[in-house]
């Protein structure tokens, strides 16, 4: 007989069958009020455990996408209308100075968030973290683009803190929360900036490995030293193209 599942392989299962019973109900294979089918049903759909079972419907329930109704099963809700999101002017960042603001701004959002996610995050979300970040260290290795994977592991962190205002504050920001893009713009620049892709893939993993570990204070520190070290960098990528243009006019 089979022993228990490591708990990373549980929580990669559960991830699957969260996302795939959230994509059937937000298509419309399931509506409101529907059942969904019975435990040992998805048991046998999803060869999974019980466990993993158990777990995903909490997740969708979380969610707000499904409600147990004792003896009777598990039932679809309506789906809410979107709450309210902040709101930023529509401008996109041109300068410098743009992004340097734009990052203290959310370091001020994303260091909390990584400690709540740290106290929050369920077994799932857990996981999604782990497999953004993943998914970064794997395109920093292989020299591909991965401002994407960057932006969506805040994404993970964002709604591993089980409040939407801190997810809908990144959606707001859009991808403009990965500055890389806007830097050779602002600064004139004809050619890329130094990749950092694997520095900023170990900072990544230090803000993973704290919020697996449930240790919020560690996830605070992890996204404090990532978020800020790029505001101190391009402070000082700020001021050699101050000394620059100051160079050039004299």
């Amino acid at each position: 007989m089979a022993g228990p599942q490591p708990t990373s392989v549980r929580k990669n299962l559960t991830t699957r069958v969260v996302e795939a019973l959230r994509t059937q109900i937000v298509e419309g294979q399931w509506g409101p009020g529907d059942k969904l089918p019975t435990e040992p049903a998805l048991i046998e759909q999803f060869k999974v455990s019980r466990t993993v079972i158990r777990e995903a419907i909490a997740e969708l329930r979380a969610d707000g996408l499904v409600q147990s109704r004792h003896g009777a099963g598990v039932f679809v809700l309506e789906q809410q209308p979107s709450p309210v999101v902040f709101r930023m002017q529509p401008l996109a960042a041109r300068t410098l100075s743009d992004i340097i603001e734009e990052l203290e701004l959310r370091a001020a959002v994303e260091i909390e968030a990584a400690g709540l996610a740290a106290e929050r995050a369920s077994p799932a979300q857990e996981a999604d973290i782990e497999a953004r970040y993943q998914q970064f260290a794997h395109l920093a290795r292989q020299k591909e683009l991965t401002a994407e994977a960057d932006y969506l592991f805040h994404i993970a962190i964002a709604r591993a803190t089980n409040n939407a205002h801190f997810e809908n504050f990144l959606a707001q920001l859009g991808r403009r929360t990965i500055p890389r893009e806007k830097l050779r713009t602002a600064l004139n620049l004809a050619t890329s900036l130094p990749n950092r892709d694997e520095a900023l893939s170990a900072e990544h993993k230090a803000v993973a490995e704290a919020i697996a570990r449930n240790d919020p204070n560690a996830a605070r520190t992890a996204m404090r030293a990532h978020l800020m070290g790029s505001v101190k960098r391009y402070r000082a990528l700020a001021r050699r193209s101050l000394a620059v243009e100051n160079s050039s006019d004299s």
